[in-house]
């Protein structure tokens, strides 16, 4: 098991809540892959997740929500 430091995360997506936020939107959208379409790892999805963000690998867009008209 790889830990991931949240300077580490910080210095990729500009804080450490965002890079969370965009690891575990990764990691759920891994998840959504048949079991056996993904490579043959040990490790957890939001493993990947993380280290994926960290090595860099993740480009993601920032959207904004629609404010709802109630």
């Amino acid at each position: 098991m790889r830990i991931t430091t949240p300077a580490e995360v910080a210095k990729q997506a500009g804080n450490k809540y965002l890079g969370v936020l965009v690891a575990a939107k990764f990691a759920r959208y891994l998840n959504e892959f048949p079991k056996d379409q993904l490579a043959a790892s040990t490790e957890k999805l939001t493993t990947q997740a993380m280290q994926s963000l960290v090595d860099g690998d993740l480009n993601y867009k920032l959207v904004r929500r629609r404010r709802s008209e109630a």
